[in-house]
């Protein structure tokens, strides 16, 4: 009796302890997920322990992450794509400021530019939420700089980049820098190990 006492305790502080993490994140994406898994298994806590108030608001918290879940899911039709020189003020001005967090990113990434000839925007609401800088020739584009901003890192800006850049000119895409951090990235956006570098056709 004890022991399952104890279980039941356990469950119950591992669901407030995964709510709590989540607010530590800074996807907010993710954010949610973890909100959502945490506050699942709390509701599972507050109907054992006959708690019904603790119970329903953490239902309301399932349904609430669960709504904008799906409404950030339909987010990419909502990019736009934007073309831009990579001496564009606004470019230098996004990279700089984010410069902390893509070297963060990208450990050991080289901020020097000035070989890149194609840059792109991803724009949400006017809003800049991705950045790409590369070098293209003859179709090929060898990807300097795949960013996110923290908001809306979780692939819907990758998925939606890579199925436009085709109209660009662009057949194939090449990533060389560091990918310890990304390799689920590159996986769920098509990219293969080609050994020295990751590839996609596109």
């Amino acid at each position: 009796m004890e022991t399952s006492k104890i279980l039941i305790e356990a469950f119950g502080y591992l669901g407030s302890s995964l709510v709590l993490i989540s607010f530590l994140m800074v996807s907010v994406f993710r954010l949610r997920v973890v909100n959502t898994i945490g506050s699942v298994i709390f509701t599972i806590y507050a109907f054992i322990i006959h708690s019904y108030p603790t119970a329903i608001m953490n239902v309301c918290l399932v349904m609430i992450n669960i709504y904008y879940l799906v409404k950030m899911s339909k987010t990419s039709k909502d990019y736009d794509l934007v073309k831009v020189n990579t001496q564009d003020a606004m470019l230098k001005y996004t990279i700089d400021k984010y410069k902390d967090d893509i070297k963060k990113c990208f450990p050991g990434i080289n901020m020097d530019f000035t070989n890149a000839n194609s840059g792109y925007f991803v724009c949400h609401n006017g809003k800049p939420a991705g950045i790409m800088i590369g070098k293209l020739e003859e179709g090929l584009l060898d990807i300097y700089l795949d960013y996110s901003i923290p908001e809306y890192r979780d692939c819907s800006i990758g998925e939606f980049l890579f199925s436009n850049l085709r109209g660009e000119g662009i057949k194939k895409v090449v990533y060389s820098g560091v990918a310890d951090f990304h390799k689920e990235y590159l996986k769920k956006t098509g990219f293969v190990n080609a050994g020295s570098r990751y590839e996609k056709y596109l």
